[in-house]
């Protein structure tokens, strides 16, 4: 018996559990992808024709060596005498919060089929291994089994996987964008400005197109907008409400120039002094703020309507959000009524107890229904 075989008994033996669920996650749905099999699949059979098939369509995806692995470990603990059944789960191609929903409603189903009372997870990576605690809302993780190839560690086998990366840089668009994409851009401007005379000036435009590349790509600013931008509903929701509350922000400031007045812009010296003036800074935001507020009001709600109309469970911190915006508006209002007319700071204290009572009061209402909802969700189950 392999060292991974002892391990897992060890697990099990430690544990109350006798009906055992060995469980092979497959979060990116590799196995949905590349074979259209509908998951989840469960059972021995199954399972075996779901890694053939996921091994014929890619050899060299791991995940078929994960799903045999499970059902090894199925018939391991089958030898012993344990009731077991064996199943494969996926989540969805981007994984995030999607593919972990789609993994918890395929292990209920499951369950509705195994009443299993411990679950063994075999994966092949710590992006699997991620959505252990989501299936520990519902079943008991008694072991954990990670899949590790063993692969040849030559020197020709190195240049082999240092080529097969090369060419997935130069070919396969997810990646040769940033790695060729960006540099190429920056080689041809760099080219073109040293052929002109602009040598010393290119340097600032490079390093930011470099430094704005890094941002993109860290904050994952393009898969958000690509997600923004997608012809559904909630996509076409999310590009108006969007649009139009920058457009009402942006509109904030000439509205508050224009309940200082014009003739602020004098001259440089009246300028600078005027902008100390906290009176004029009082009118200016007190100008701005009614708009400013709708176009932030119209973003989150924006946000609240696309994700109520695409099903996803966040609905709660949507809503918690508009209603904290208009919690704090009556502070802010009053905040520059006390530096145009000079008012006591102690102004400020009711309408800021008022805005944390209402987001309080409203945030304990919200939970209240969200765990009511999720019991009667759970006793349905």
């Amino acid at each position: 018996m392999s060292q991974g075989s002892e391990k897992i008994e060890k697990d099990v033996n430690a544990s109350t559990a006798n009906r055992l669920l060995v469980i092979c996650v497959d979060r990116d749905n590799d196995i949905g992808e590349k074979t259209g099999i509908s998951t989840p699949v469960i059972g021995r059979n199954g399972c075996i024709e779901a890694a053939q098939r996921l091994a014929l369509e890619d050899p060299e995806d791991a995940d078929s060596n994960s799903i045999f692995a499970a059902i090894k470990t199925y018939e391991d603990l089958i030898s012993k005498g344990y009731q077991v059944e064996v199943v494969t789960i996926a989540g969805v191609k981007d994984r995030g919060v999607q593919a972990d929903e789609k993994i918890l409603q395929e292990t209920k189903k499951v369950l509705e089929t195994f009443a299993a009372n411990g679950a063994v997870i075999v994966s092949d990576g710590e992006d699997d291994e991620s959505v252990i605690p989501v299936i520990q809302n519902i079943l008991p993780v008694v072991s954990v089994q990670r899949v590790v190839m063993k692969v040849s560690r030559s020197v020709e086998y190195s240049y082999a996987v240092f080529g097969k990366y090369l060419k997935m840089i130069a070919y396969d668009s997810k990646y040769s964008k940033f790695f060729l994409g960006v540099p190429g851009i920056l080689l041809l401007i760099g080219g073109v400005a040293t052929v002109f005379g602009y040598t010393a000036e290119i340097f600032a435009v490079l390093v930011s197109i470099l430094g704005g590349a890094f941002l993109i790509r860290a904050f994952d600013i393009d898969r958000a907008w690509s997600n923004l931008t997608k012809p559904t509903p909630m996509g076409f929701i999310r590009i108006f409400t969007m649009v139009a509350g920058i457009l009402l922000i942006l509109s904030s400031v000439p509205a508050g120039i224009n309940s200082v007045g014009t003739d602020i812009l004098e001259s440089d010296a009246e300028l600078i002094s005027k902008i100390t003036d906290k009176v004029l800074i009082g009118k200016f935001v007190s100008g701005a703020l009614p708009i400013l507020w709708i176009g932030m009001g119209s973003i989150f709600v924006g946000i609240l309507l696309s994700n109520w109309i695409g099903g996803v469970p966040r609905q709660i911190s949507d809503v918690l959000r508009i209603i904290v915006l208009g919690a704090l508006y009556p502070t802010v209002a009053q905040f520059t009524n006390i530096m145009i007319n000079q008012e006591s700071s102690f102004t400020l204290v009711p309408p800021l107890l008022a805005g944390l009572a209402a987001t309080l009061i409203s945030a304990t209402i919200l939970f209240k229904k969200y765990r009511k909802h999720r019991h009667q969700e759970m006793i349905s189950d």
